[in-house]
Formats: structure tokens, sequence, C-alpha cells
């Protein structure tokens, strides 16, 4: 059995969205404890728009994901300088 991978860096995407779900859980689902759909679906539109516009994430060097992509920087460099 031969482990595939579509294509290069492809292994590091998993983490980065286990971290995604761990973030969500504890910072917003596990707090909230959403009795309906359309009350967890309000919240989290509230969430994303939080994790990408307003809180600082260390491993983008404290920018947010929105301030680096509308910048035009690379999401992923490897290392930030």
């Amino acid at each position: 059995m031969a482990v595939s991978h579509d294509g290069r860096g492809r292994a590091l995407d998993n983490v980065f969205i286990e971290r995604l779900w761990r973030a969500l859980k504890y910072e917003d689902i596990y707090l909230n404890d959403y009795a309906t759909v359309p009350e967890l679906e309000a919240g989290l539109e509230r969430y994303f728009y939080f994790y990408n516009h307003e809180r600082l994430h260390q491993g983008l060097g404290y920018r947010t994901p929105a301030s680096m992509h509308f910048a035009g920087t690379p999401r992923y460099q490897g290392h930030l300088q």
C-alpha cells in the first residue's frame, strides 16, 4: 500500500484544519451551546468573521488571515520573517 498525497505540502493541510476545528469548538460552540440550527448558523457566521478579521494568529506573526490575504501575502511560507 502506498501513501497518496495530492501534492507537495498536502500532509500539512490536515494540521491547519484540525487546529481550526479545535479553535471553533473551544472558543465558540462549547461556550454558546446553541439550541437551534439557525442559532448555530448565526453563531458560526460571527465566529468565522472574528477568526478571519479580528483574531490574531501566532503562526501568522500576530496578524489576521484577512490582513495577509488582502495584502497578497502567501498563506504559508514555511516560516515568517
